[in-house]
Formats: C-alpha cells, sequence, structure tokens
C-alpha cells in the first residue's frame, strides 16, 4: 500500500490564516455597526419593557410578556428570515404589491434589537428592584414624579448592578452578527464563508474569524472592568445606604417633623 506524501500544511497553513485575518477586519466594522446599533435598540427597549413589568401596567404587562415569550421561544435565526422576508412582504402589501428596496442591514439592526432587548429587559428588571426603596420614598417625599425619580435615582442607582449583565449582552450580540447574513448582510463571518467557499481553506478561516472574535470580546471584557471600577459605589457609601439610619431614612424623618 502506497501513502502520498502529505504534510502538515496540507490540512492547516498559518500562513493562509495570517493572510486571511486583514481581509476580514475589513468587514469589521459592518460587524460593530450592527452590534452597537442593536445594543442601543436593545437598552431602549428592554428598559422601557422594564419598567412595564416592575410597575405592572395594564394592557401594556400583557403585551410584553406575549413578546418575550415569542422572542425566548424563537431562535435567532428564524428572527432574522421572518423579519426580512415578512417586512418585505408587509412593505409590498402596503405599497400597492410593489416591492420596497430596502438595504438588509436595516432588518438585522430591527432583528438583533428586538431579540436582546428580551433578554436585556431582565437584567434591567432586577436592577431597578434592587434600588432601596428608602431612597424612592425620599425622592417621592420632595415631590418628584416617577420618570423623575427614574432618571434621578433609580437609573443611576441601578447602572453598577446592570452593567455586568449589560456587558454580557454586547458581546452576545456581537458574536450573534454571525447569523445576520440571513437579511443579506456581507459581515465577517459570511465573508469568510464566501472566501472559504473559493480556496476551500475552511479551517483556516474559522481559525482566523474566532481569532477575530476572541480579541474584541477581550477588549469589550477590558473595557467593562474599566467601567465597572469608575462607577463602583464606595464601601463608605453602601454602608450608609444599607444603614437603617442612613442619610435617606435621617431626611425623610426631617421632612415628616416639617
Amino acid at each position: 500500500m502506497i501513502f502520498a506524501d502529505v504534510s502538515f500544511s496540507d490540512y492547516f497553513s498559518f500562513d493562509k490564516l495570517w493572510q486571511r485575518i486583514p481581509i476580514l477586519l475589513e468587514y469589521l466594522p459592518i460587524t460593530l455597526l450592527l452590534t452597537f446599533v442593536a445594543f442601543i435598540i436593545s437598552t431602549l427597549l428592554g428598559l422601557l419593557i422594564a419598567v412595564i413589568r416592575v410597575k405592572k401596567i395594564k394592557g401594556l404587562n400583557v403585551i410584553t410578556k406575549i413578546f418575550l415569550s415569542i422572542i425566548r421561544g424563537t431562535p435567532l435565526i428564524i428572527q432574522l428570515y421572518v423579519m426580512r422576508y415578512g417586512m418585505s412582504a408587509i412593505l409590498r402589501a402596503f405599497n400597492g404589491g410593489v416591492n420596497v428596496r430596502i438595504d438588509g442591514i436595516w432588518y438585522a439592526f430591527i432583528a438583533l434589537g428586538l431579540y436582546q432587548a428580551a433578554f436585556t429587559s431582565e437584567t434591567i428588571r432586577a436592577a431597578l428592584e434592587s434600588v432601596d426603596k428608602g431612597q424612592i420614598e425620599a425622592a417621592q417625599a420632595m415631590g418628584m414624579s416617577y420618570p423623575q425619580i427614574l432618571r434621578r435615582v433609580i437609573i443611576p442607582e441601578s447602572i453598577e448592578i446592570a452593567l455586568p449583565g449589560l456587558v454580557n449582552s454586547l458581546i452576545g450580540l456581537f458574536k450573534g452578527t454571525s447569523l445576520a447574513s440571513a437579511c443579506g448582510v456581507i459581515e465577517i463571518t459570511y465573508k469568510n464563508t464566501l472566501i472559504s467557499g473559493n480556496d476551500y481553506r475552511y479551517l483556516e478561516g474559522y481559525v482566523a474569524l474566532a481569532i477575530v472574535y476572541w480579541i474584541i470580546t477581550f477588549i469589550l471584557e477590558q473595557l467593562n472592568k474599566q467601567i465597572e471600577k469608575r462607577i463602583k459605589i464606595p464601601d463608605q457609601v453602601e454602608s450608609v445606604k444599607n444603614d437603617k439610619k442612613g442619610l435617606f431614612t435621617i431626611f425623610k424623618r426631617k421632612r415628616l417633623q416639617e
């Protein structure tokens, strides 16, 4: 039996690997754009859903529960396909049967944002409910409306608690953009698939892709650590906040005495 002369480079080439990375990086801005726009959408929508659930607003609370059930119960890839073809069909129907040309990236923005909002809302809701009730009561005693309390007391206090979960959402979105090709978007993952289909160097391509994703994720994690250090509430403030005779309780008593 004769064995053909083969070498390691026939299966994996480091030269091909390093050549692939610069090509993929050309499409990294599209991936990052998808990530950050979808993150803004998911954070704003997640905050709205969280407030509705915390306040238990009738009607809207039921709608949000149905929304969360549908989004969590279906895969992201299906939601991307439904968004692309479903929205196209709806727009065509409203346009008298004429196709409406919209760049696929807009469908991806919405689909990714809606998907992540379902999970971000729970992170934000838990953070909102963790705020000391005494601070909220003190703000109410000052005559603040709920939107003012939310903006001046609840959100600033809950940011530290919600930040790790929000960063995880950002990282999840960054990796979730690899499915944006379902909406016709050429980002780094889809570009790698196209290149690999031409040169058949799939292993080098996916290893290069993994390196890019890992480096960006590592950078995001380090930024998160730096932000956490900057916004971390000092121990002295924490001890006062948790103390039954803290500043807010004292302030409340003074208001009652007046």
